[in-house]
């Protein structure tokens, strides 16, 4: 596999990080303590590398309408600064990837403007198909992952810190960005300030925002926030206490939670399938028939929440067990650090997906007690 490396390898080397490789980019494992850093994102603020994520633009008079077709939601319904999570689906309606899809204002020449934002792994995938599925519509289609970095400081501190960096005159523009939003602001980079684009969304559970960078100004910006963060307690955090963070959040990790072989509907996604809508999209016909046949509610399998009732924690592709028959098998699971006890996501038969419902995980040969429980594991207070 090609490995990629972010313009902020040098900055993770430094800081001593342990690298792994996350599809097919180097990426910082931990600097630390994966449970130290873990503890930082909930009790004050983390500082994430996310620039293997992928940013391909979308413009053009049919922005919207193609958008509505590519994707499984009604993207045109987006207001200017808001963001949508949706799915890509193939004609089956297998999942090719869970992205966020931006509405920022319009274009030189007045049409939409859309940013569409992909996992690492699939980036090059979605955007092929965008470009593909983009034939009969007036649109252009760029993908700008290669020249954009992406970096997110997440937890109850992040707010202010990110105000140290933004002038005084802006600060009203972070303050009452809501969540799912995102906005232009000026940020201070090696003491002179850039508009950047910043977004109010997360994947850990807390409160949190995303800067979209240019390559060549992501480790002056790094090196900006952790100065600002220090009085903060903000730390850099890897991909390990990013895991244990979305798991404990009931976030669904594409490759774990996700894939082709999975729908919209089975993974609790249905909400974000929108078949009302007027248009036809790709994979509209199959999961049309999959929600009349009752997937993920009366048949088949369904994603669950997992809480351990011991002390052993379940791990990814462990069989779940009921009176010994196996029904289902675990896509994500660790132990806690928040909670203090084990919390695995699965999918089950839908017999036994109910909430309540006590069933066994194979732990390499021992049967270990868990019980299905509503997701998210964590919420934050508000």
């Amino acid at each position: 596999m090609t490995e990629n490396y972010t313009a902020l390898y040098d900055q993770h080397k430094t800081a001593g990080a342990s690298f792994t490789d996350f599809g097919g980019w180097q990426m910082p494992l931990k600097y630390t303590s994966e449970l130290a850093e873990h503890h930082a994102v909930r009790n004050a603020a983390g500082l994430f590398d996310l620039s293997h994520m992928g940013e391909v633009w979308v413009t053009g008079p049919d922005a919207g309408a193609f958008l509505d077709y590519a994707l499984a939601g009604k993207l045109s319904a987006i207001a200017v600064g808001k963001a949508k999570y949706s799915l890509i689906c193939d004609a089956d309606g297998g999942i090719i990837d869970d992205l966020i899809t931006y509405r920022l204002p319009a274009a030189a020449d007045g049409t939409a403007k859309y940013m569409v934002v992909p996992n690492a792994g699939n980036a090059t995938t979605v955007a092929a198909a965008l470009a593909e599925r983009a034939a009969n519509f007036d649109v252009a289609v760029e993908d700008a992952s290669a020249g954009t970095s992406l970096i997110a400081v997440q937890g109850p501190n992040a707010e202010a810190i990110l105000l140290q960096l933004v002038p005084a005159g802006q600060h009203s523009l972070v303050i009452e960005l809501k969540y799912y939003a995102a906005v232009e602001v000026g940020i201070t980079v090696n003491g002179t300030v850039q508009t950047l684009l910043l977004a109010r969304t997360g994947y850990t559970g807390e409160d949190g925002f995303e800067i979209y960078v240019p390559n060549e100004d992501a480790p002056g910006l790094w090196e900006s926030l952790l100065d600002a963060g220090a009085e903060h307690g903000l730390v850099p955090a890897g991909l390990a206490c990013r895991d244990s963070l979305r798991l404990e959040a009931g976030m669904p990790l594409y490759g774990n939670e996700l894939s082709r072989r999975v729908n919209a509907y089975a993974a609790g996604l249905g909400p974000v399938v929108s078949l009302a809508k007027e248009s036809d999209f790709v994979g509209k016909e199959a999961l049309a028939a999959l929600k009349a046949a009752g997937v993920g509610s009366t048949m088949g399998q369904k994603l669950v929440g997992l809480k351990g009732l011991g002390r052993r924690a379940a791990r990814g592709h462990y069989p779940v067990l009921k009176d010994g028959t196996l029904i289902g098998e675990v896509t994500s699971g660790q132990p806690s650090p928040t909670l203090g006890y084990p919390v695995a996501m699965a999918y089950v038969d839908v017999e036994h997906a109910s909430v309540g419902t006590v069933v066994d995980v194979d732990l390499r040969g021992k049967a270990e007690r868990f019980e299905v429980v509503e997701l998210p594991f964590y919420k934050r207070n508000k």
